[in-house]
């Protein structure tokens, strides 16, 4: 039997800050991807939790890569299992807040290219 909801598991804060996990209960409908389940978070229970991704840009995907389940995924590919999921940052990028880490690669600054 489908599960009404399910939990997800959120981990929240910033560098420098105490890190922790919130869980939410998010509707469940089969074939759902994690991102589905984190936009409908930011829609409907907390507009502060800070994701990114750009699905409708073309040449800016792979934005929404991110911890599920302790595996580094797409979160817009993961699907959402019926026993919920743990999301986190990815561990190797510096954290600026929640799921969004720096994903500019270290060489590649701003002031590098201006040089």
């Amino acid at each position: 039997m489908t599960p009404e909801f399910v939990t997800v598991k959120v981990q929240r804060g910033a560098e420098g800050e105490n890190l922790r996990m919130e869980e939410f209960d998010v509707p469940y409908r089969d074939g759902m991807s994690v991102l589905d389940a984190l936009m409908w978070i930011r829609t409907h229970v907390d507009s502060s939790l800070a994701i990114r991704y750009s699905c409708i840009n073309a040449n800016a995907c792979k934005e929404c890569m991110m911890r599920i389940e302790g595996r580094t995924q797409y979160a817009c590919t993961a699907r959402l299992e019926t026993g919920g999921a743990t999301i986190e940052p990815l561990h190797n990028k510096r954290l600026i807040r929640d799921l969004v880490t720096d994903i500019v690669p270290p060489k590649e600054t701003l002031g590098n290219l201006l040089g």
